[in-house]
């Protein structure tokens, strides 16, 4: 347990090295923070603080730079942050600009971020647990041979050509394709083999390209992702420095390995989440810090938007536009899906 000197000590400390990013002595926090102390006083709370393990000294005489417990500590200390009023105005306002398409929202919404905390920010596409069957086409292409597209909840479209054994005409593929549409709407995969067996052999064939369709989206590991903001972390000190720490960033993104390993798998299902360092599970970024949040609809279609960086990152500034974006994509989603949530807007 800290004491509030020793708290005061360690927030100056963090934010100057967040601001900074070089080891902070002990006469800056005197200065920063007009304590009533002596400058022995507060380097004897540094030892304190370095002993307990909050901050460390890269050299003897060097000052402090604080260490994933540190970081912690100032995190949950900055209580509520809010996303400054006048900037919602300008970022209702360029979501406004554009069209009623979730592409453009989820570019917008990275774009925005990572201008704001000068890291890399990224949005994956809403997605359901399950996939949710939603429309069915079939298309004849030859007497034994169509095209088979699915429409699935949370506007994706996916497609798969199905050899018949017999000619099937396309008013037997349509009518087969309304009756599906109707009898399998908000069903999974699973629900639908479940069917499967009161079907005819062209209706069998038909379900099984279905569910092949269904379980392939739901096995995919690279979600569609939207990025931006890369320029910005590759240009902190820590980077500039630490040709390795660099590598191991863009290897992630080549390698589209990045929302795996920046996703926890228990994810708080509302609210922004800080994940410093060693918190993270995967090793390969162990040396940097995820603000994270989910938006969308728990029961539709749910997303994340994401910013990472090192741990050394504008956490109150970052924690705020996560968790400011995140309500805006949420209320979008809710639109696309004939819902409404609470305005987030900054009006009044």
């Amino acid at each position: 347990m800290l004491s509030r000197r020793a708290e005061t000590i360690l927030k100056s400390i963090v934010g100057q090295y967040i601001t900074r990013a070089v080891p902070v002595p002990s006469h800056s926090i005197t200065s920063d923070q007009e304590l009533n102390v002596s400058s022995a006083t507060i380097r004897n709370e540094m030892v304190h603080l370095e002993q307990e393990g909050y901050i460390i000294r890269p050299h003897t005489s060097a000052g402090s730079v604080p260490l994933d417990k540190g970081y912690r500590h100032y995190v949950a200390s900055l209580g509520t942050v809010q996303f400054p009023v006048e900037e919602r105005r300008l970022v209702d306002h360029m979501f406004h600009q554009i069209e009623q398409e979730i592409s453009g929202w989820l570019n917008l919404a990275a774009t925005l971020t990572a201008q704001r905390v000068q890291n890399v920010a990224v949005v994956t596409m809403p997605r359901t647990k399950a996939c949710q069957f939603k429309h069915l086409e079939l298309v004849s292409l030859q007497e034994t041979l169509a095209l088979a597209v699915l429409v699935l909840y949370g506007a994706r479209v996916t497609q798969k050509l199905i050899n018949f054994k017999r000619a099937v005409p396309q008013s037997e593929l349509t009518i087969i394709a309304s009756r599906m549409s109707s009898e399998f709407y908000g069903l999974s995969a699973s629900k639908i083999t479940e069917l499967k067996d009161k079907l005819s052999d062209i209706e069998q064939q038909i379900v099984d390209c279905l569910v092949n369709l269904m379980e392939t989206e739901d096995k995919r590991e690279n979600e569609e992702t939207y990025m931006d903001g890369l320029h910005f972390t590759l240009n902190q000190p820590e980077l500039a420095r630490n040709h390795a720490l660099t590598q191991t960033l863009t290897e992630l993104i080549e390698n589209r390995d990045l929302v795996r390993s920046i996703v926890p798998s228990r994810l708080r299902s509302q609210g922004v989440e800080v994940i410093i360092g060693k918190e993270n599970n995967a090793e390969a970024v162990h040396e940097y810090s995820v603000v994270i949040s989910r938006y969308g609809l728990s029961d539709e279609a749910v997303g994340t938007i994401s910013v990472v960086g090192p741990t050394r990152m504008p956490y109150a500034r970052t924690i705020a536009t996560v968790g400011y974006l995140s309500m805006v994509l949420s209320s979008l989603v809710a639109r696309l899906y004939g819902k409404e949530l609470p305005d987030v807007s900054g009006d009044e």
